[in-house]
């Protein structure tokens, strides 16, 4: 598999992550009325965003790959 290839799956990991943040907090904000499992599930999501974050940073600051 190509750099430039790997680099887009990475970055398609990154967006699931995102995606997957966002529907958490929904979720705790309107389904979810237990406090503790609010705050775990709120944390899981801030944790996710932030490993997503810095996978999207890694992608667009290691450089364009070489042409083959």
């Amino acid at each position: 598999m190509s750099p430039a290839l790997m680099k887009m799956w990475i970055s398609f990991v990154a967006m699931g992550f995102m995606f997957i943040s966002v529907m958490t907090v929904y979720f705790t904000r309107f389904k979810i009325k237990n406090t503790i499992v609010r705050g775990i599930l709120n944390t899981i999501a801030f944790l996710l965003i932030v490993l997503a974050g810095l996978i999207i940073f890694y992608v667009v600051f290691s450089g364009p790959v070489p042409e083959q």
